[in-house]
């Protein structure tokens, strides 16, 4: 296995890792049905904004200790450039992580047009932005294993 590949699944497992464990710890701090809207939507700005510096910090560190093993494991270094696969194989990751997020931020704002509740929509939001970040990933696993 190339350590692209290696990195594509340290990075989808490290993903589902990182948003599962958040949000287990973030859902029972929810403030609940009846409660003032200001609280609702504190809840859900704090929510997003130290999910993503949550998910920012653990990527690094983790980026860190995956390198570090691998190079201990392995006795190679990270590749230093990136040839044209590697860059042609980036876009179709962000192209598919993109759509991904877009879909998903339309269903969040059909929510809204629908009168659904506000939690609908930050879930659909949120959840989007963690299957957009898996899909790129994973996008990523494909192509290096099949092709472009």
């Amino acid at each position: 296995m190339t350590y692209q590949e290696k990195k594509s699944i340290v990075s989808v497992i490290s993903a589902i890792l990182i948003f599962v464990s958040y949000c287990l710890f973030m859902y029972p701090r929810y403030p609940g049905e009846g409660v003032d809207s200001k609280e609702v939507f504190h809840y859900w700005g704090s929510f997003v904004l130290y999910l993503t510096l949550f998910s920012i910090v653990a990527h690094i560190i983790i980026s860190i200790i995956f390198n570090i093993v691998f190079r201990l494991t392995t006795n190679e270094k990270e590749p230093a450039f990136a040839d044209e696969l590697d860059k042609l194989i980036d876009l179709k990751a962000f192209r598919n992580s993109f759509f991904v997020f877009v879909v998903g931020f339309l269903f969040a704002m059909g929510t809204l047009a629908f009168y659904q509740p506000l939690h609908v929509m930050f879930m659909i939001l949120i959840s989007s932005g963690f299957i957009s970040d898996v899909t790129g990933s994973v996008t990523k696993l494909y192509h290096y294993r099949r092709g472009v």
